[in-house]
């Protein structure tokens, strides 16, 4: 992948060793991702918690997600135009403030405005990783790439032993307290060490007024659509209330793109998404998000269910955490093996290797669910999450590829924006599959060993699906700069009158 050297600093701005760089980034998007599995040990005691009901309390996973959908793509655009390094920084001040408001809650609602303000700081992923092309030398871009990539699996395989273990031994509330601690520890070491990218010294940067209503229609639409899909089950598929979000989404994204189309400073310049290789990779995306999501929420089900079934393994949560916790530090293992696939033989082999590894795991499940043993399910999980973190590597690498550089932002952030819909759809669809295929245990209806093994079959199927689409992406083979080059001299005083 060709990339332009690392930015110059200017006397006094704050530089480090590229690989101490990488690493800052990397825990920024640790921390960012803990936020995601948070609240997990807490589901089943929040109505207690905040004397509310279940439906209620389920808006406090739902805000999180609804709110970072909704800023990713704009952090991204702002990130083009203002600075990478900037938005990071601006990114982690809700991550911070709703890390508060959560400790600080005992109700329901600033608890769900809380989480609403962590989901906001959910651009510090495709920031990074966009700010590391400006930053970090070409031969090392790739692996750093790859690593950056790997900090989401790290993160949200993390956080769930880290917060079953805080949860089980002090109050809950120190979960948000330690989140806020380490948002400002990061960003205290992006301030001091990482540099600037300055996108105002470059010609190729990107101009322009930001694009409030291509953000706010944009917004409207995945609110309407990401709605209808986390919420359905509950509301009802058929229900007036999500057959209306559905009809809303249905309506807005097309006004959206017309809208874009014509500006010529959108929000998502959808030409450069309509580029073969951009379009083939975000396709490829959303499926890989369901793929990797889908073992997410069988797994974790299979290990806690109790072992009276016959096929549950009957470990608490915290023992859950700590068997799932080995898969994400193997996509962070796995992403240097990843990165030298890519230098070989380019990223979409090792999209396409990841997609078929995912495919693998998923497959290596079916006779596997049942066994008796917490072993051959985190068998399954590191195969699944080794093809996680070859794919999520590669991703990225073949956007910024075939993007000019004063977009990769924003490329990167609609990217990370196809994986959280393919991961909404995984939870929508094997949510369906496990609610329907049911078994009664003692009066009350379990997912049966077969609706897992259907879901298993699901994520099998999505991941071959993602292969395909890998292996037909259409890589530029031109060492062409994506964009015009500078003029390397001042216009004259006629050709400025003429």
């Amino acid at each position: 992948m060709e990339s332009p050297p690392p930015a110059t600093a200017s006397p006094g701005a704050p530089t480090a060793h590229p690989g101490s760089i990488v690493g800052i980034l990397a825990f920024a998007g640790i921390v960012a991702a803990l936020t995601q599995t948070l609240v997990v040990p807490l589901i089943a005691q929040l109505p207690t918690l905040f004397d509310t009901s279940a439906s209620n309390a389920s808006w406090v996973i739902t805000a999180t997600l609804l709110a970072a959908a909704v800023s990713t793509p704009v952090a991204g655009r702002l990130g083009d135009m203002y600075g990478k390094r900037r938005m990071l920084l601006v990114s982690l001040v809700p991550l911070i403030l709703g890390s508060v408001v959560c400790a600080l809650s005992s109700s329901v609602i600033p608890m769900i405005a809380g989480r609403g303000l962590q989901g906001l700081g959910m651009g510090v992923v495709p920031l990074g990783i966009s700010l590391l092309r400006d930053v970090v030398p070409a031969e090392k871009l790739g692996p750093s790439i790859a690593i950056m990539s790997a900090s989401m699996g790290v993160g949200g395989a993390l956080g769930l032993p880290f917060a079953a273990a805080i949860a089980e031994n002090t109050s809950w509330r120190v979960l948000f307290w330690v989140v806020a601690v380490l948002a400002l520890a990061v960003g205290a070491l992006i301030t001091a060490l990482v540099p600037a990218d300055r996108p105002a010294d470059r010609p190729d940067s990107a101009r322009g007024r930001f694009d409030l209503p291509g953000a706010i229609g944009l917004g409207a639409a995945l609110i309407a659509l990401l709605l209808a899909v986390s919420k359905g089950a509950d509301w009802g598929w058929a229900s007036a209330t999500t057959l209306t979000l559905f009809a809303a989404a249905l309506v807005l994204l097309p006004a959206w793109g017309w809208w874009e189309l014509r500006l010529s400073d959108p929000l998502v310049d959808l030409r450069v998404t309509a580029r073969p290789q951009v379009l083939m990779t975000n396709t490829a995306s959303i499926l890989v998000g369901f793929a990797m999501y889908a073992q997410s929420l069988v797994v974790p089900q299979l290990l806690q269910l109790p072992e009276a079934t016959g096929y549950g393994l009957g470990r608490s949560m915290l023992a859950m955490g700590l068997w799932m916790a080995p898969a994400g530090l193997m996509m962070m293992a796995m992403s240097p093996v990843g990165a030298k696939l890519s230098a070989a033989k380019g990223p979409k082999v090792t999209l396409a290797v990841g997609s078929l590894l995912i495919a693998a795991g998923y497959g290596l499940s079916v006779p596997l669910i049942g066994s008796g043993s917490p072993w051959s399910l985190l068998l399954v999980t590191l195969v699944c999450n080794s093809g996680v973190g070859f794919a999520y590597g590669a991703m990225p690498a073949l956007i910024m590829s075939a993007v000019p550089q004063s977009e990769t932002a924003s490329a990167n952030s609609f990217n990370a924006l196809m994986r959280s819909i393919g991961t909404s759809f995984a939870a929508a669809v094997i949510g369906v599959v496990l609610a329907r295929m049911t078994t009664d245990f003692g009066g009350f209806p379990l997912p049966s060993e077969n609706g897992f093994r259907v879901a298993m079959l699901i994520g099998c199927g999505v991941g071959l699906a993602a292969a395909v689409v890998a292996a037909l992406i259409p890589v530029r083979t031109t060492k062409a700069p994506l964009d015009p080059p500078a003029p390397t001299t001042a216009p004259t005083r006629a050709h400025q009158e003429a």
